[in-house]
Parts: structure tokens; sequence; C-alpha cells
């Protein structure tokens, strides 16, 4: 297995923005059925090559674990390939190469994902495969000593060691104060440590079971031969846990903004980045979503929006900028501004300069040609990027995991197309207040002294060494 934690933060945020044209404009007759056991199927048609990708989501990420297991939706996803009685250890991996497919899993905070590309023709094995090990995993405890092992050393090599990780990963605990998106995907350490098979066989028993599972097959098929399929191989599995409402503590009204400075001697420019906690598109009322898209893009999505020209082009003060809204988590998105600066240039400058452009955004708009040019390149390049099978069975298998509905996915160019520059400024100042952030700086080990000297007690969140 080469496991994922989780997604590229780039191609989740693509996937969020890029989802309907593609299927509109190819003219993707989507099926979608639910089983008596309560599993939904979803068929997307793609007739371009002899190959399927298959996919099976489960509505559960690091989001739904018990207080104080955090990682244990990551656990589960490296163990789901430690075999059953019928496929050995290793060796699920090992036959969808041997049939010249690939495959692979990934977690996020609100799903767990499994998926395998592979000759069309081989689907009937991969759905077997697949619905054997929802109900019939084996472990052991040396299995989940030893994997344990494989997800502490992860944790160390792609969180500890990397500084602009790390930094993004303490970013996210102090936008949250209550909601369990404040933990990381991998989970704390100290929890990691203490994750039992007790604990794994618990967790897979009560998430990993049909009425919690979304079934996409995206590729040259016949809609109704694959629902044959499907009830084949995953109609007439038992449900093991009983599935009830994803609750979850919502975040309480935000009352002061936070900062968060870390200084590292492995990093060579600093970043800046501040975070707004924003609605979903599940969440989102009246467009909100749509709008704070366009927004973000027109701001900070590119070498032609606002933030790059102003602060990179013009006043040289960046070496780089942007913004970004990401939408596609199911209970809150994320605004986001980041920058670093121009050589020379101190971080309280360059910071000051990023408030001066955003309090003059949100007094006056972004320019309604801006935003048009943003609106047309984004519906653009959905056409474009998305243009992959894998795409098409991620963005629908996505939606139906966050409770987001495919018709948010039908209806995305329609409803980008229609946000206007009243929409998009309405969307910015309900989301980008002082109280509703939080702002950090990654700086170089010896920049520290200096930048501390200017962030007052009070608003100093925490100095990671």
């Amino acid at each position: 297995m080469r496991p994922i934690s989780t997604i590229a933060f780039l191609l989740a945020l693509t996937c969020g923005l890029l989802i309907a044209p593609l299927a509109q404009a190819l003219d993707v007759p989507v099926k979608r059925w639910k089983f008596g056991n309560g599993l939904t199927l979803v068929v997307i048609p793609d007739r371009r090559a002899p190959v399927v990708t298959h996919m099976v989501w489960y509505r559960v990420g690091a989001a739904d674990e018990p207080a104080g297991k955090t990682g244990l939706a990551h656990y589960l996803e490296h163990l789901m390939f430690k075999g059953t009685k019928r496929i050995a250890p290793g060796e699920f991996s090992k036959i969808v190469k041997r049939y010249g497919g690939n495959d692979n899993a990934f977690t996020s905070r609100d799903y767990t994902a499994y998926f395998q590309r592979i000759a069309k023709d081989k689907l009937a094995m991969v759905m077997e495969m697949e619905a054997d090990r929802m109900q019939n995993l084996r472990l052991s405890e040396k299995d989940v000593k030893t994997e344990l092992e494989v997800i502490k050393e992860e944790r160390r090599q792609r969180t500890e060691n990397d500084p602009r990780t790390l930094f993004g990963e303490r970013l996210q605990a102090a936008l949250y104060v209550a909601h369990p998106y404040r933990r990381p995907v991998v989970g704390w350490m100290a929890d990691v440590e203490r994750l039992s098979l007790a604990d794994v066989m618990a967790f897979y028993r009560r998430f990993y079971t049909p009425a919690n599972a979304i079934v996409v097959v995206a590729g040259d098929v016949e809609p109704e031969e694959v629902r044959k399929l499907a009830e084949k191989h995953y109609g007439r599995l038992k449900n093991t846990g009983v599935i009830g409402p994803r609750w979850r503590t919502p975040e309480p009204p935000p009352l002061a903004a936070r900062r968060v400075v870390m200084k590292s001697p492995r990093v060579r420019q600093p970043v800046f980045q501040r975070l707004w906690v924003a609605p979903s598109y599940r969440t989102a009322r009246d467009g909100m979503a749509h709008a704070l898209d366009v927004f973000a893009d027109a701001l900070g999505g590119g070498a032609t929006s606002l933030l790059y020209r102003r602060l990179v082009v013009e006043e040289k003060v960046a070496a780089w900028a942007g913004a970004y809204y990401a939408g596609d988590d199911r209970d809150y998105g994320t605004f986001g501004v980041f920058a670093t600066p121009a050589p020379g240039v101190t971080p309280q400058k360059l910071e000051a300069r990023i408030d001066a452009v955003l309090k003059e955004v949100l007094e006056k708009g972004i320019d309604a040609k801006r935003l048009e040019r943003s609106r047309k390149s984004m519906v653009a390049s959905a056409i474009y990027a998305l243009d992959s099978q894998f795409a098409l069975a991620r963005i629908f298998g996505e939606a139906l995991a966050t409770e987001t509905g495919m018709d948010s996915v039908l209806q995305w160019d329609e409803r980008i197309e229609r946000v206007t520059a009243e929409d998009a400024l309405k969307a910015g100042r309900a989301v980008l207040k002082g109280a509703n952030s939080v702002t950090g700086w990654l700086l170089p080990a010896q920049r520290e002294r200096k930048a501390a000297a200017n962030v007052s007690p009070a608003d100093k969140r925490e100095l990671v060494q």
C-alpha cells in the first residue's frame, strides 16, 4: 500500500470548485440507487477508454473519532490492507496490480475512501474484494503494533520534520476552538501511541457498514449492469452498526482574533497566512459559498488577481500573494490569504499592506470586470482540469460523503455565473472579520526575536520552538 493521509490541498480545493461544468459539458447521465441495506451506488458512464474507476466511500473521518483517539480513522485506513480470511495480508494491492490496475486510499476530516482503477472486465473482481473487506477484516495484535510504528513514522516524517506542515497544523488547531476540525487527520502523537486493536475493531464495526457506504463507479460501463453487480456483492451485506446523525460540537461565536508565530532554522523565507472560518458548500445559504468562491478567485486566485497585482507587481512588497476559499468540508469552510515578503521587506510591513488592501476591498468591493473574468475562468478551467475519470468519481463521492448532495454538483456552474459584485462583497464582509480569524507567521529562526517583539503578549497564541 502507498498510503495517503490526506488529499493534497490544491486537489481538494480544485475538486470543490470545479464540479459541475465537466459533468454538464460531457453530458454525463449520472445514475444513483440506494439498496435495502442503506448502501448508495452512483454510476457515471465515461466511454473514452475501456477502464473503470471503482471507489468505496465511508462517511467517517478524523472529525468523527472519539475524544482522545485522534488518528484512528487514518490508522484504520492503513489496516484495511491487512487482509481477510479470503485475501492474505498485503495481497489486495498485489492482485489489483497483477491485472494491470492500481489502487490506494485516503482519509480526510469527513470521509475515508478506497479506490481501484482497472480494466472494465475486472470490475466484478474489485467489487467482490471491497465487499469482503467491508465486513471481514482480520487483524492481530502483531498487525496493529507493526502498523502503528508506520503511522508514527509517517507523522514524524510528514509533519514534525516539515516546518510548513507543522505550521499549517498549528494554524488549524488555533482556528477552531471547539469543533473537531482542529484535529490533524494523522492524529496527535500522544493519542496515536495509545491506539489499540480494540479501538480499531470497534471503530470498524460501527462505521464500515453498508448504510454508511457509498460506491461510485465511473468508466466504460452500462449503469444497469453495474447495479446488478453491486446488488450481488454489496446488496447482500448486513449492517454491523447503527448509523445515526453526525453530531459534532459546533464552533462558538468568535470573541477574539488569534495569532501563531512559529520559527524554524529550516525556513529561509517568512510565510504569512491568515485564515477565517467560513460556511461550507453544505451549510451556506443563498449562494454564499459560490459568492465566496468568486470573491476569493478575484482577490487572490493567480497572477491576474487583485492581491498579486497590488502587492507583487505594483508595490513589490511581496514575492507572492494569493487567496482561496475551500468549501468542500462538511461543517465549515475556510477562507485564506497568504503571502511571503519580497527581499528586504519586513513581515510587519507586508502584514500592514495586506491589512490595507483587505480593508479597501471590503469597503469598496472588487471591480466588476475582474469578477467577470474570475467567473469565466473558473467555469472554463473546470472543463479542462477535471477531464479525468478519477475526478468524476471523486467529486460525486465527496459530495455524497459530506452530505452536500448531487444537486450542488450538477448546478455549480449556473450558480457561479449568477454571482454578482454585490453578492461577492456581501459574502466577503460576512466572513472576513477580525475576531473570526487566526493570523500566522512562519519565520526563519534568526528572525524570531525581532518579529516577536512586534507581537503583543495578548495577541500571541503560541510560539513554537
